[in-house]
């Protein structure tokens, strides 16, 4: 049985995690609150992240160095860069990205990070996992998508931001932490998968949809979290 990890940005989508799991108990360490416990027969640690890179970063390494986990998930929402996806729909981040790393001025393309790379993958495993998750699941009610996420330290907006992220990277959604957490477990070896739930799309004014529909995407990574860990 494998334990895993589970990342969650904000307190939504920890709570709803949160909502499918049993036997809960609580440690904290550095006053973060690591949620212990299982979904279905699998053992898992929740956390909050809290939102940013480096929030994240800072969480994935305390819960690689303090528990014995073999893989993590990262979970949350996301905006939309592919205008093929709409509120509520599913990406998995096949390929993540971090848009606001830039060391072009070296030869770089944008995104590269040294002894990184421009994209980090998820685990091949993982994402078989889930692509049988997806077939099992046969849902109608949302697209689930296997794709690229792009992170960045800023709450996208902007259209054309987020078609200059879609063309650089062929990004399908974009959000402030899973390039962040994937880089700390490629440099840790740690197995991970990232999913997000479409809350939004930016169009100057998505701050409003965000708010509104979090808790609605919330609901459906943890649907999906379920699902994978049956």
């Amino acid at each position: 049985m494998k334990k895993y990890g589970i990342i969650a940005a904000m307190q939504e989508e920890m709570q709803e995690i949160k909502n499918i799991m049993k036997e809960i108990e609580e440690q904290n360490i550095f006053e973060l609150a690591f949620v212990k416990g299982k979904i279905n027969d699998s053992e898992v640690i929740l956390v909050e992240a809290g939102v940013g890179k480096v929030n994240a970063a800072r969480v994935t390494q305390i819960l690689i160095d303090n528990f014995e986990i073999e893989a993590i998930i990262n979970v949350g929402s996301a905006g939309a860069a592919n205008d093929g996806l709409e509120i509520g729909d599913i990406v998995i981040g096949e390929k993540l990205v971090q848009h606001d790393f830039d060391i072009t001025a070296f030869g770089h393309p944008k995104g590269h990070i040294s002894n990184v790379g421009q994209f980090v993958e998820s685990d091949n495993l993982l994402i078989q996992k889930m692509e049988q998750t997806i077939l099992s699941m046969q849902n109608n009610d949302f697209k689930i998508k296997i794709g690229t996420i792009a992170s960045g330290d800023i709450f996208c907006t902007e259209l054309s931001m987020k078609q200059k992220i879609r063309n650089k990277f062929s990004a399908d959604a974009i959000e402030m932490e899973g390039a962040a957490i994937a880089q700390v477990c490629k440099l840790d070896n740690m197995p991970f998968i990232v999913i997000r739930s479409i809350s939004d799309k930016p169009n100057g004014n998505n701050n409003i949809t965000f708010n509104e529909f979090l808790e609605k995407a919330s609901k459906r990574c943890a649907k999906i979290i379920k699902e994978f860990l049956n």
